[in-house]
C-alpha cells in the first residue's frame, strides 16, 4: 500500500514538473501569435490588404543584414550561445519548485556523509560524480555541466582546507565570470533587435530608391513599389520590438534563474563549511530561493527526512 501511494506521488510531482516547464513554452508562442495576430487584425480591420505587406525582398534585406551584423561582431561560441538561448526561450524553465527540491535533497545527502565521515569522504564524489552514488542520481539540471563543475570544484577546494571565507570569494568571483558570460549572449542579440530599425530605414530607402527609377511609369506601379518601401521599416520596428528584443528579455530572465540556482548553492556549502548542521544549512540554501519557486520548509523537510515520495505527498497536500 505504501509503495502504491509512493509511487502515485512520484507519477504526480512529474506531471506538476512537467506542467511547470510546458507554461512558459505555451506563453511564449502565444505571446508571438498575439503581436502578430493583432497587428495583422487591426491593419485588415481598416480593410489593409495582407498580400502588400508579404515582400520577401524587405525579409531578406532585413533578416540578411541583421544577420550578418550578428556574425560580423561575435565569435563562433557566442553564435552557438545565442541559438541554444533562443531555443531555451521555448523549452521552459529547467528551475522549477521540484528542481530545488531535488536540488536541495541531494545537497543534504552529500554534506550529510561530509559530516559524519569528514570532507574528505567526498573526493570520490568529487571526482567522479558520474559514478557517484549520491551526485548522480541529482536532478536533471545538475546534469548541466556548469551547475556540476561549480559545485564539485568547490567542494574540491574545501577538501583540501581552503578557509571558509576565502573559498566564499573564490565562488564568488566565479560566479561573477559565469554569469558575465552567460548574459554576453543577451547583449549580442539584444543590440541585433536595437538594429532592426536602423536596417528597416535602409530598406525602404532602397525602395525609394526603386521607385524614383520608376517616376514616369503607371500610378499603380508607383504605389505598389512605395508602399513595398515603407514595409521594409514597418518590418524592421516590429521585428525589433515585437520578436527579437523580447526573446532577448526572455534569455536575460533565463541567465538570472541560472545565477539565482547557483547562488543557493552557494549559501549552502558556506553555511556548511562555516560549522552549520546539513539540514540547517540546506534551510539556509532555501531561503534563498526565489519566492515563485521556494519550497515550503515542510516540502523541504519531507524530502531530506523522508525521501522524494514523502516530499511529492507534502507537496501534493499542500497544494
Amino acid at each position: 500500500m505504501t509503495n502504491c501511494t509512493a509511487q502515485r506521488h512520484r507519477r504526480r510531482s512529474r506531471r506538476e514538473e512537467l506542467a511547470e516547464k510546458s507554461w512558459p513554452i505555451m506563453f511564449a508562442i502565444i505571446g508571438i501569435l498575439v503581436v502578430f495576430g493583432c497587428v495583422a487584425g487591426g491593419y485588415l480591420m481598416e480593410h489593409g490588404n495582407l498580400r502588400v505587406l508579404i515582400q520577401p525582398a524587405e525579409l531578406v534585406t532585413i533578416g540578411g543584414a541583421a544577420i550578418g551584423t550578428v556574425l560580423i561582431a561575435n565569435p563562433l561560441h557566442i553564435l552557438k550561445n545565442i541559438a541554444g538561448g533562443i531555443g531555451g526561450v521555448f523549452g521552459g524553465s529547467k528551475y522549477t519548485k521540484q528542481a530545488y527540491i531535488d536540488s536541495l535533497k541531494m545537497m543534504y545527502d552529500l554534506l550529510n556523509k561530509a559530516r559524519k565521515d569528514g570532507l574528505m569522504a567526498l573526493e570520490g564524489d568529487v571526482e567522479e560524480p558520474d559514478e557517484s552514488p549520491i551526485l548522480s542520481k541529482g536532478p536533471s539540471v545538475f546534469k548541466n555541466h556548469h551547475v556540476r563543475d561549480f559545485v564539485c570544484d568547490s567542494l574540491r577546494m574545501a577538501i583540501t582546507g581552503i578557509d571558509a571565507f576565502d573559498l566564499d570569494q573564490m565562488i564568488d568571483l566565479d560566479l561573477e565570470v559565469h554569469h558575465h558570460g552567460a548574459t554576453v549572449p543577451t547583449a549580442a542579440l539584444t543590440t541585433m533587435a536595437d538594429s532592426l530599425p536602423g536596417l528597416g530605414i535602409v530598406a525602404a530607402v532602397l525602395g525609394i530608391v526603386i521607385t524614383m527609377g520608376a517616376l514616369g511609369g503607371p500610378p499603380e506601379e508607383i504605389g505598389k513599389k512605395v508602399a513595398a518601401a515603407l514595409v521594409g521599416t514597418f518590418l524592421g520596428i516590429l521585428m525589433c520590438y515585437g520578436l527579437i528584443g523580447p526573446i532577448a528579455a526572455n534569455m536575460t530572465k533565463a541567465a538570472d534563474e541560472e545565477h539565482a540556482y547557483l547562488y543557493v548553492l552557494r549559501v549552502l556549502m558556506i553555511s556548511f563549511l562555516k560549522g552549520t548542521a546539513p539540514i540547517m544549512a540546506v534551510e539556509v540554501g532555501r531561503r534563498a530561493v526565489p519566492g515563485h519557486v521556494r519550497p515550503s520548509f515542510k516540502e523541504l523537510e519531507a524530502a531530506c527526512r523522508g525521501g522524494g515520495a514523502a516530499a511529492a505527498a507534502a507537496a501534493g497536500s499542500s497544494g
